[in-house]
Order: C-alpha cells, then structure tokens, then sequence
C-alpha cells in the first residue's frame, strides 16, 4: 500500500508569517495564517525590517500550530517545502533558514518553491489541472500570464511592463485617503459606484499580451488633482468603480485572448487581486458557455499562505527537486528558470 505524502509548506516572503500541512498534493490538513497587516497599516505599506521581525517572532509558534492542527508528529512528514523568492529578501531568510532548521532536525528533505508557482498551484486544492492551461497571475508585485503544458513548467507568455496591477490599487487608494491594504477598500468602493469617469485602458500593440497600469494611474491621479483645483467634487465611489473597470477589462480581455490563441483547456485566476469580487465576476461571466474550465480559488487561498506553497511543493517533490543547507531567498528569482 502506498505512503500518503505529507508536506510541510513554509511561506514568508511577504508580510504573512504562514505554515501549512498538504496530503497528496491536494488534501488540505492545515493551513495556519498569522497576518501583520495591523502593525504595517500606520506606514500606508509593508515596511521589510517590521515584516522580517514579525516572522522571526512567529514563526516557530506558527509551524508548531499547523502540527497540532493537523494532529501530527515531525515524523509523519514525508518533506518541507519553502518559498525559496521572489519576495522581500529580508523575510524570505526567516522561512528559508526556518525550514533548512526544520528539515535537518527531522531528517526531511528540503523543496523550494517559487511563490508564483504556489499562486497557481493553490488552484490544485480546489480542481485537477488539465493542460495545457494558462494562469492569470494578478498580486501585488505581480501581473503575467502563465502558460503551463504540463506539471512544474511555466512559460510568461505576458506581464506588466510597469506597475503591477495590485501596486496600482494601492497608489489609488492612498489618493482616495482610504488605508492599507488599499485594494480590498477600492474594490468594496467600487461596488457602490458606476464606471462614468473616462479612464484609460493600456490594450498596446494589437498582438501583445503584456499588461501597462502606470498611465491609468496617473490618469486617476491627475483627475483627482484637476477636479479639486476646479472645486468640483469628483464621487469616490465613482471613481473607485471606474478604476476597477479599467483594469478588469484589460485583464479579462487579455486572459481571453491568450486562451484563445493558445488553445488552453483550463484556465486559473491566482494572486492576491484575486480576491477581488469585481475580477471574478468579470471572469465568469467573459468565459461562460465558452467550453473554457475556468477555475477561481476561494477567498482564503489567494492572499499569501503556505497551502499554496505545499501544492506546488508537492509536485516539485515528485519531479525530484531537492535543495541543500546552502539554500538562500532569493528576491528576483524567475519563475520559467524553474
């Protein structure tokens, strides 16, 4: 009879000191989530040497939790998987030194992992994957288009050439006064208001697949600015609402076509601005009745979390990535080298 495969995720590389326990690959025995966002919300943002204290703080509390969670011993483990980057480099090490602790103490083999790759494979613990598939990544850092044709191989075939879609809300949502994390408020906001403010949208070449939110959110910007130096009062929900449309429509839009072009069998949402009720929305009504499997994770796996991370892990394991004590976070590390 075969050994269940049990894998212990840890996942850092951000502001979320998180531990998670997968079975198979796709069982989910705990997911354990200790947030910061309360001590970075006085800085309007994520402040790395706040981030990196917090998970030293936390970290071994978290991955003692997610054991008892899961009702298991060390020894049941069959490996730890890590985010090995991208990330802040600072809180990357707490993970990457804790695991390399972790496993050495309980003889397991050691995985890294790439957190976009944990992004997408989140999608696992909700339905198999059927390739060939393309992903939209879409978080703070990140906006790509992810073509996949089999496990554990990632081609960009799209990406932002400035701002990141959810660095865009962000910046928005400061102008706006609203706190942070910015996204959830404009996204809350927007459901309140309609889409009658003229912003732009980045389409770019005809061809492209690469997304461009700098020019909106300057347009957003300058509208705010030229609306109070004429005394007009502009609506926030209003604006919020436009925004939104601005860059769900572009990314819906996008995702569409390389479906299209790719002929993909399935396609994943992932990433933080996953969350965000209005990209939903606008996904499922764009892809229905289209023969497209199109898969949304629930709210809780598209914020950072190790679940993720352990799904990814798990078929890293299986096609024999290892890594040793030498392991080290790495900030850029680029996601197709994996």
């Amino acid at each position: 009879m075969k050994k269940d495969e049990i894998i212990l995720a840890i996942e850092t590389s951000c502001d979320e000191t998180a531990v998670a326990i997968v079975k198979n690959g796709t069982e989910l025995l705990a997911n354990i989530v200790a947030s910061q966002i309360e001590s970075h919300k006085r800085f309007g943002g994520v402040v790395p040497e706040v981030a990196s204290r917090h998970h030293v703080e936390q970290i071994t509390i978290v991955i003692d939790e997610a054991l008892n969670k899961a009702e298991l011993e060390p020894a049941d483990l069959t490996a730890v998987a890590v985010t090995e980057g991208p990330g802040l480099v600072g809180a990357l090490l707490i993970g990457v030194n804790a695991a390399k602790a972790f496993a050495f103490a309980h003889g397991l083999p050691l995985v890294p992992v790439h957190h976009i790759a944990g992004h997408i494979y989140a999608n696992r613990l909700v339905k198999e994957m059927t390739f060939p598939l393309l992903s939209l990544i879409v978080s703070g850092g990140h906006t790509e288009l992810v073509l996949m044709e089999e496990h554990g191989t990632f081609k960009v075939i799209g990406e932002t050439r400035d701002d990141a879609a959810g660095e865009a809300y962000d910046k928005v949502a400061r102008t706006l006064n609203m706190p942070y994390p910015g996204g959830p408020h404009i996204d809350k906001l927007a459901q309140e208001g309609e889409p009658n403010i003229d912003l732009p949208r980045a389409w770019l070449e005809p061809e492209s697949l690469d997304f461009s939110f700098s020019g909106l959110k300057s347009a957003v910007i300058n509208t705010v600015h030229n609306a109070a130096q004429r005394g007009e009062v502009i609506k926030p929900e209003d604006l919020a609402a436009s925004f939104q449309a601005s860059v769900v429509d572009v990314l819906v839009e996008k995702t569409y076509r390389a479906a299209d072009q790719y002929k993909v069998k399935q396609v994943l949402l992932a990433g933080g601005v996953a969350a965000n009720k209005g990209l939903r929305k606008a996904l499922e009504e764009r892809f229905k009745n289209t023969g497209y499997d199109l898969v949304i994770p629930p709210l809780h796996l598209c914020t950072d979390n190790a679940a993720m991370i352990a799904a990814a892990g798990s078929v890293a394991y299986q096609k024999g990535t290892r890594a040793d004590m030498a392991l080290n976070g790495v900030p850029g590390l680029d996601l197709e080298a994996q």
